[in-house]
């Protein structure tokens, strides 16, 4: 499994994403963001450059969501970098090979857009919230995540 992993991760890395260009979300355009994937099971993976373990799981998520598109999953990526530091998260998904849908927080109120996502959630990163193909949020991540555990997740649903 750890081999998978790490074959995942790599392949991430020589095959870059063809974009990487985040577009603005908030608190009032999330909801008809994942809309647009209903059909589909969602992973929500919100993070950020400075944020060591979400660099470090990238890779992998990225690999992950190639594996499974063909069953119909997604990867929703969400930068929580600062707006002069877009250019650097959107190098950062480029070198790492994401290739789905891609945005950055451009909330009006952070605690409002937060509690849209999840009123369990605090704002920690990295987080990635996991919904079903109706849409409805299944399961949450937050911090530091056994990779195990996130695809067991994802295949119960596919």
């Amino acid at each position: 499994m750890i081999l998978r992993l790490l074959l995942l991760g790599a392949l991430a890395i020589l095959l870059p994403a063809q974009q990487a260009r985040l577009r603005p979300i908030n608190e009032k355009t999330y909801a008809a963001e994942l809309a647009t994937h209903k059909g589909s099971v969602v992973l929500v993976n919100f993070w950020a450059t400075w944020c060591a373990p979400c660099r470090e799981e990238m890779p992998w998520l990225a690999g992950l969501e190639r594996e499974h598109r063909g069953k119909g999953f997604r990867l929703l990526t969400v930068s929580c970098d600062e707006p002069e530091d877009q250019a650097k998260a959107e190098e950062f998904l480029k070198k790492t090979g994401v290739g789905g849908a891609a945005y950055i927080k451009k909330a009006s109120n952070d605690e409002t857009f937060i509690d849209t996502v999840s009123s369990k959630w605090s704002g920690a990163l990295p987080a990635s919230f996991l919904y079903d193909r109706q849409g409805k949020l299944v399961r949450a991540f937050i911090g530091e995540t056994e990779p195990a555990v996130i695809e067991k997740a994802i295949a119960g649903l596919l």
